[in-house]
């Protein structure tokens, strides 16, 4: 199995789906936007599996940051070629536009670990999401469901949580893949954005503390869940 992974900034990378590669004895490439000399994308054809990593850029930020134009042209060209898709916050929102759906700001912002729940009467094609988990949050966007996919979860501050397209595209808004290092990592870069938004409505905020204090505590559960998405997905290779 061949994997590549669009990665937009150093401190959101695999986390626990690193683990996951290892255990199938894939191989590993990356187009890193944050990188001058990492922009490049491969051909469609020489990979198997496309991760597409979270963010703090929006979806809508392509006057300064030129390359998403041609990453979402390149999701797009993936999905059509029936590659399987795996997005996580940014990433989903990147597969939602790129499927036509309409990406914009959330009434609410939601950081922390808040819990997510499935959608009542799944088809049985869907990803067998459990009736309620308790998952990792950093984003303030949110976006429509696009045309023909499936709603899989939502929660208390944002409808649209995680939705499949066909039987070979999953996006996610929250972070399975999440650690204890991936979160302290992300706490660090985005102490000020954080300390911004407790000072605003907190109803789906947590502050450092809280965040560190809970990865441990939940961590081990999302990333089973997690090895479930990637399982899902890998049967469509």
């Amino acid at each position: 199995m061949r994997v590549h992974v669009l990665q937009h900034v150093a401190f959101e990378g695999l986390g626990c789906i690193e683990e996951w590669i290892q255990s199938r004895q894939a191989t590993l490439s990356f187009t890193r936007f944050f990188s001058a000399n990492e922009h490049t994308l491969p051909a469609i054809e020489v990979f198997d599996l496309l991760i597409v990593l979270g963010g703090p850029m929006s979806v809508n930020d392509q006057t300064e940051y030129p390359w998403l134009a041609q990453e979402k042209i390149f999701i797009q060209q993936a999905i059509a070629a029936r590659k399987p898709v795996l997005g996580i916050c940014l990433g989903a929102q990147l597969i939602a536009y790129s499927l036509g759906a309409t990406v914009y700001r959330n009434t609410v912002k939601e950081i922390g670990w808040f819990p997510v729940e499935a959608m009542p009467s799944l088809p049985e094609q869907a990803f067998a999401f459990p009736a309620q988990a308790t998952v990792f949050h950093w984003h303030g966007e949110a976006f429509d469901l696009p045309a023909g996919a499936i709603h899989l979860a939502k929660s208390a501050g944002c409808l649209h949580q995680a939705f499949q397209y066909q039987d070979y595209v999953i996006g996610l808004q929250f972070h399975l893949e999440t650690t204890a290092d991936t979160a302290g990592q992300i706490v660090a870069h985005c102490a000020d954005e954080l300390a911004e938004e407790l000072t605003k409505d907190q109803r789906y905020i947590q502050d450092t503390a809280q965040i560190l204090t809970l990865t441990p505590q939940y961590s081990k559960a999302v990333n089973g869940l997690m090895m479930e998405v990637l399982d899902f997905l890998a049967q469509a290779i």
